[in-house]
Formats: C-alpha cells, structure tokens, sequence
C-alpha cells in the first residue's frame, strides 16, 4: 500500500484553506456570503472584515489546516507501515 507525502497534504491544505479564506474575505467585504463571513470571524480568533483580519485569518487558516492535515498523513502512514510489516 502506499504512503502519503506528509509534507505535500500539509502544503496542500495549507494554499486551498488560505485561497478560501482570501475568497470569502473579499466576498464578506462586497455584501455576499455576509452569514459564512461572519461565522468564520466566530471560529477564528484573528478573522474579520478588515484587511489585516483577512491576512491574520488566512495565516491561522494556513497553520491549522497544514498541522490538521500533516498530523493525519504521519498517523495513516503509520498505520500503513504497521500493517505491512
């Protein structure tokens, strides 16, 4: 079975949440999507409107999705050594 690159999932999570926090920010700030905008100013500690808010959320986005998602391939990579052995 094969493994996951732990570094390219971590990466690759970390530009697609970064990329929609970008997109729902600029969305927030022209009146659409105005509901989800300010939810994730509720979930995140850094996000709001504001274009340093925007920035600060897409950095927390950035780091949390890259450690959720590098934290995920090591464990199924573990798992799949483990049971190939």
């Amino acid at each position: 079975m094969k493994t996951l690159n732990s570094l390219a999932l971590g990466y690759a999570g970390a530009i697609v949440s970064a990329a929609c926090m970008l997109l729902l920010g600029i969305l927030g700030n022209l009146g659409f999507y105005t509901g989800a905008a300010s939810m994730i100013g509720g979930w995140h500690m850094f996000s709001s409107l504001s274009l340093g808010g925007i920035i600060a959320g897409i950095i927390e986005a950035a780091i949390i999705s890259f450690i959720i998602l590098y934290a995920f391939a090591l464990v199924y990579n573990w798992f799949v050594t483990r049971e190939t052995n």
